[in-house]
């Protein structure tokens, strides 16, 4: 059983441009639920911190983005909006991945606290240099063009 003194979370950096969101979704939530360490347990939260780029160049396949609606409820009656996740991904794209890596989390207080190891950046820059991130390349997630 790994102690939370024993962890040395590390950082890792995405660049998600030309990435397919499905598959890079599922990539930064395994590293944020810690399944790549061999001290995996699924109680704890023995992940790293992902730091994803270029968020606003991701690509979503066979028309998702003009299909696919993102919902929210304002918490009145008659309050469900929807809009498309091609308008999301225009307005804000750090929460179109946000979004997708946080439906592949526990739905519980673990993954809440996962979630907030998760840092999503519309552009190439990122305040995180400090922490001396590793690339991480996610190979089958590139989309190939036809």
């Amino acid at each position: 059983m790994p102690k939370a003194k024993d962890l040395d979370p590390a950082w890792h950096v995405v660049d998600a441009e030309g990435l397919v969101l499905g598959r890079l979704a599922t990539e930064v939530a395994r590293i944020l639920r810690g399944k790549h360490q061999p001290f995996f347990a699924p109680h704890a939260d023995t992940g790293d911190h992902v730091v994803v780029v270029n968020a606003e160049k991701i690509v979503m396949t066979a028309n998702k983005a003009e299909a696919k609606q993102a919902y929210r409820h304002s918490g009145y009656p008659g309050g469900l909006k929807k809009r498309s996740y091609a308008s999301l991904l225009e307005e804000r794209p750090t929460e179109v991945v946000r979004r997708a890596v946080r439906g592949m989390l526990p739905k519980n207080t673990l993954g809440r606290q996962q979630l907030s190891k998760l840092k999503v950046y519309a552009g190439p820059d990122h305040p995180h240099e400090a922490q001396n991130p590793s690339v991480l390349e996610i190979p089958g997630a590139r989309r190939t063009p036809r």
